[in-house]
């Protein structure tokens, strides 16, 4: 067997490798990673949470979600653009979520500019930067996948220019895979898009 193809699971399906070690993370693999996410709402989420996640196991905050949601108000743009100064004290000391004052601040911070943003602008902008499924190649092991393309550095580049905080083009990628705009799935993966 290839070192870092895709493995059989607790069904024998194959799967990537990263998707197996807890059940937690087979279920959001198989449900979730990799299908096209649209919404203003549901992609800040995705955003929010892949900040979150820098310099941390996915794991992590995967198991902190629903305490994510609850801290955050759904992660609805509007409500936590209304978010005060009190309420970011309140956050550093949720211990449902990761207390990292930096990433709380750019969370609220990325509220308050998205705010202003019409209706669809955010899905239409992240999803602006799609790469074309023709022309890339299918990964085949874990080492064809990329961390950083040039598309996900463009997204992060104009995601900043607009005020957005918190999204390198790590965060970026793992964003676009995330969301379906790219499909990392391995060939071989039960998950793969056709």
């Amino acid at each position: 067997m290839t070192e870092g193809a895709a493995l059989p699971g607790p069904d024998g399906a194959l799967r990537c490798p990263w998707a197996l070690s807890t059940a937690d993370y087979v279920a959001y693999h198989d449900e979730e990673w990799g299908r096209p996410v649209h919404g203003d709402d549901a992609l800040y989420e995705r955003l929010c949470l892949e900040a979150f996640q820098s310099g941390l196991s996915w794991i992590t905050i995967l198991r902190r979600r629903e305490g994510f949601r609850r801290a955050f108000a759904a992660f609805k743009i509007s409500a936590v653009a209304e978010f005060t100064d009190a309420d970011a004290e309140r956050l550093l000391a949720d211990p449902g979520i990761i207390r990292n004052r930096a990433k709380i601040a750019a969370t609220l911070a990325n509220a308050k500019v998205l705010v202003d943003w019409a209706p669809g602008e955010l899905d239409a902008l992240i999803w602006s930067f799609a790469p074309d499924a023709e022309g890339r190649p299918v990964p085949r092991t874990i080492s064809d996948v990329a961390a950083i393309t040039p598309e996900s550095t463009a997204l992060s580049k104009e995601l900043k220019k607009r005020g957005l905080r918190f999204v390198g083009p790590t965060t970026a990628y793992a964003l676009m895979q995330a969301c379906g705009l790219v499909d990392d799935h391995l060939k071989d993966c039960v998950s793969r898009r056709a």
